[in-house]
């Protein structure tokens, strides 16, 4: 294991080094960050198969443009923690700020705690878990991937929402403009199952205890008859 005192050894020098292993055939595929200090953008660009710990909380766009790694932060993430992630997984054992996962294209990101407000906004692909609860405006302009929430959402959920998916166990505060509840059919069921066993959730929910929530589909193109909705 590779471990990068950032307190001692910066930023930069951190992020240069995680950047030259892409494309490269390499042992150092376990890395361990220390004395984090809430730094902004750790390990953002990441292109690599590796798996990378952080022993601290984070700020700004931890794990930002995240590809092919496997990055956990054991403590919370600040604003924009996985944002635009295209593969790979992020895992949050505390809590995150707001715009978690934000226009994210692929991959997984775990929140273990709560998520703050704008939770999946703008979401293309990603599939985000969230253990506790969500705040107001998640899944804005939400376009494809899942977001899968055991706890509460907060007002105004998946408002503008394209064709993402939307599960909660827990209350739903406000639903947005144009986003609906939907019928669990038998292939939510087992999405959903396979989204809580990948989200470290299997053991706390049950895919049966939620709802799900889409697109009412009447925002794609202006019609004169919806223009109340705008």
């Amino acid at each position: 294991m590779q471990t990068f005192d950032l307190s001692a050894q910066g930023l930069r020098a951190l992020n240069s080094s995680l950047h030259a292993l892409r494309g490269q055939t390499t042992n150092m595929t376990s890395w361990e960050i220390i004395n984090p200090r809430g730094a902004h953008a750790i390990a953002a660009g990441v292109d690599a198969p590796v798996e990378i710990t952080v022993r601290g909380s984070t700020g700004y766009y931890c794990a930002g443009m995240n590809k092919q790694a496997t990055i956990r932060i054991a403590g919370s993430a600040g604003p924009g923690v996985a944002e635009n992630m295209m593969s790979g997984t992020v895992i949050i054992d505390g809590d995150a700020s707001q715009y978690a996962g934000a226009t994210g294209r692929g991959g997984l990101l775990v929140i273990k705690g709560n998520a703050s407000s704008r939770c999946g906004i703008s979401m293309k692909g990603i599939d985000i878990v969230v253990h506790g609860n969500i705040g107001h405006m998640s899944a804005f302009m939400a376009q494809s991937g899942n977001l899968v929430v055991l706890g509460d959402a907060g007002e105004a959920l998946g408002d503008s929402l394209y064709e993402a998916r939307l599960f909660v166990r827990g209350s739903v505060k406000t639903l947005g403009t144009d986003c609906i509840e939907k019928e669990m059919r038998p292939e939510h069921y087992e999405a959903l199952e396979q989204l809580l066993r990948r989200g470290e959730a299997d053991g706390k929910a049950k895919p049966e205890q939620f709802r799900r929530y889409g697109s009412a589909r009447k925002l794609y193109t202006f019609n004169i008859d919806n223009a109340s909705a705008y």
